[in-house]
């Protein structure tokens, strides 16, 4: 069994057990997180879609910690011009744990 959802702007398959990278939700650990957004469920071959969501169905959360992800370079260089910048960014995410489906 899993189930798709979506949070921040991404979607993400996610069955029992698994272990997920969330945008930055601002949580203490062992917290837990119901996602209402989900949009399909698939249960062997019964398959719920949503329009845009599944009606009545949630996700449960567990949190495990917050961090940072590694840092991503930006780099960009127009050649002939002496021209360049150099950025980088660190992602904040919030690491859960998936408990339970139901729907």
């Amino acid at each position: 069994m899993y189930a798709i959802i979506a949070n921040g702007g991404k979607q993400y398959k996610v069955s029992e057990g698994d272990i997920i990278l969330l945008d930055c939700l601002n949580l203490e650990p062992k917290s837990k997180v119901e996602v209402a957004e989900v949009l399909a469920i698939c249960n062997g071959d019964d398959i719920k879609l949503g329009a845009p969501y599944v009606s009545g169905a949630k996700v449960e959360l567990e949190v495990i910690n917050e961090g940072r992800g590694k840092k991503v370079i930006t780099f960009k260089k127009r050649r002939r011009k002496d021209s360049k910048t150099k950025r980088g960014f660190r992602r904040d995410f919030t690491r859960v744990r998936v408990v339970k489906i139901s729907g």
